[in-house]
Parts: C-alpha cells; structure tokens; sequence
C-alpha cells in the first residue's frame, strides 16, 4: 500500500489523484501505524521548510518518517518533501531531517529571472555518478526510475529554494534556471524531487508508475 504522508503542508489530493490515473491505490494518512506498515511512502509538501519541520514535530512524524527510510521501504519525497530530507535551510532556523548532509538554499541567480521559479522546465539526468565501489544494493537503477521518459524531459516546478546536496553522488537531475540547481535526488531508497510529477502530465505520470515499480534492489 501506497501511504502519503499527511503533516498538514498541500496538495495531497493531487499526489492521490495521480497514483489513481497510473492505476495505484494510495491512502492519505497521518496516522503513525499506518504509515510505519506502508509498503511504500510519500512525503509532498508546498510551503514553508519550518512549517514542515514543525508540524512534523507536532504530529509525532519526525521519527516515523526516519524510521521509514532506515528500513529499507522505497520513500519518495515530492518538492517541499525533498527540502525537508535535508539538514538545514535559509527559509528558516529548523533543522530538517537530516537524512542527507547538506543544505537548502534560496535562488540568487543574479539575473533579471523571476522567483518563485514557477512553470514547465527541463531536467537533465545524472547517470554516471555513482562510483564503482559502490555495493549494488546501494547503486539504484536511475534508468528505471526514468524508463521511458527522455533526457532533457519537461516537468513542472514551484519553488523559491533548491537543495545542494555535499554528497554529489546522490544527485539524479539537474535543471538550468539561471544556476545549474539539483532538481532530484536518488540514493538507495529515496528518491526525491524538487519538481511536481503529479502536475507534470504524461512525463510526470510516468515517474509515478516507475517509482511505483521500484524495488530498492
């Protein structure tokens, strides 16, 4: 069972709608038991990285999700939920989840390009990165979590913040707006986007289905 983390931070019924169009059931809980039993979990979010953090805490969540991801289950975070898997952010003074070093950070493009970064923009895959001493088990495949869907593929964006990752390795896609920003990450069982896939149509749609076949092995 698809669980999709409900913490209070949006559009979960959209996130919901999409798995039911690729033919996927998924329950919006915040229930801690049903989400410690999913097979597998979603984080989304739109809003703020404190906010998150916050209701997180005030729901009991922070260890749940933790737990989640330690154990090995496929977690996908989506936008805001790929923000929080990380230490800190310039939104604000929570820590995050800490699931990967590193920080969240606000655009400074030095040009004339508007913020929020809002609207349709492509994503290049990184499927070189992984080193070779890497143990298979830690070495997800990024071609099935991708299968089907084009380098260079659009999908839809709304954010003010990107996430810059120390470990390089579990970058998946990149997207050019004015710097070249992290747009997704990959390592082990996480998978996690600063884009929305459930609002980026068929390329989008076609993230979910591979998420949704994914194993972790």
């Amino acid at each position: 069972m698809i669980t999709i983390i409900d913490y209070g931070m949006g559009n979960l019924r959209s996130v919901q709608k999409a798995f039911e169009r690729i033919g996927r059931r998924a329950v919006i809980s915040s229930d801690k038991k049903r989400i410690s039993t999913a097979s597998m979990a979603v984080l989304p979010g739109v809003g703020s990285f404190d906010a998150a953090m916050n209701n997180l805490k005030k729901l009991d969540l922070v260890e749940t999700v933790k737990n989640f991801i330690n154990s090995g289950r496929p977690f996908l975070g989506l936008c805001l939920g790929l923000q929080v898997l990380f230490e800190e952010s310039e939104e604000g003074n929570a820590s995050g989840l800490g699931i990967f070093k590193g920080s969240v950070k606000k655009f400074d493009t030095g040009k004339k390009l508007k913020i929020p970064h809002m609207g349709w923009n492509n994503v290049k895959l990184q499927i070189t990165n992984y080193p070779s001493t890497l143990r298979a088990h830690d070495r997800p495949d990024k071609l099935q979590i991708f299968k089907g869907i084009p380098d260079k593929s659009y999908f839809y964006f709304v954010h003010s913040y990107y996430v810059e990752p120390k470990n390089k390795n579990i970058i998946a896609t990149r997207t050019d707006y004015g710097i070249n920003f992290v747009s997704a990450v990959l390592y082990k069982n996480v998978f996690a986007t600063q884009f929305h896939p459930e609002k980026s149509q068929k390329n989008g749609l076609s993230l979910l289905r591979n998420y949704a076949d994914y194993t972790g092995n």
